[in-house]
């Protein structure tokens, strides 16, 4: 078992349903059990094909999921996956079939990489209102004749600007709060 992992499976799963699907036998159930969830799931024994049905039946429940994976036989379940992120001791040797590469000893920070990208999708979010905030103002202003084409010419670049520097500092303080 990687390091962290008791306090993994705890913040994860405060907002999230956890399975467990392992090609390995079941030898370790028992103590996954004692630090798992009451409501995980726990299959062993799963070929690569097994774990891509999985992941397909997950997701014709409507259900979002991220497949964490170590391995070549996590390749198919992992590119299946609405996330697929391989965990690996080295980051020369990675599925490409994965949309990130966690390196293994990062592992016990996935809870703050996963808020991180939530915080991210706000930015963005907010970035865009921004932008249009500041377009339509300056719409207003060009409409009316009020702006002249050389004020519009430098106020356009620093609209753009503006975003940039906002959306850079902001997930730059995130990053810091959530110690990524």
């Amino acid at each position: 078992f990687r390091a962290n992992l008791h306090s993994l499976f705890k913040a994860l799963s405060k907002y999230n349903l956890i399975s467990i699907l392992s090609g390995d036998n079941n030898q370790s159930e028992a103590e996954l059990k004692s630090i798992l969830p009451t409501n995980s799931e726990l299959l062993f024994n799963q070929q690569p094909l097994q774990k891509l049905a999985y992941i397909k039946q997950l997701q014709q429940k409507e259900r979002t999921v991220l497949m964490l994976g170590d391995g070549l036989n996590d390749a198919g379940a992992l590119k299946q996956a609405d996330v697929g992120v391989s965990v690996s001791d080295d980051l020369n040797r990675f599925s490409p079939a994965s949309d990130a590469i966690l390196e293994a000893k990062s592992f016990g920070y996935l809870p703050n990489f996963i808020q991180y990208s939530k915080d991210c999708i706000k930015v963005i979010k907010i970035s865009f209102l921004i932008s249009w905030l500041y377009n339509s103002v300056g719409l207003f202003f060009a409409v009316q004749g009020l702006l002249s084409p050389v004020i519009a010419a430098v106020l356009m670049p620093l609209s753009s600007i503006s975003v940039v520097v906002f959306t850079n500092v902001s997930t730059r303080v995130l990053a810091r709060k959530r110690k990524i």
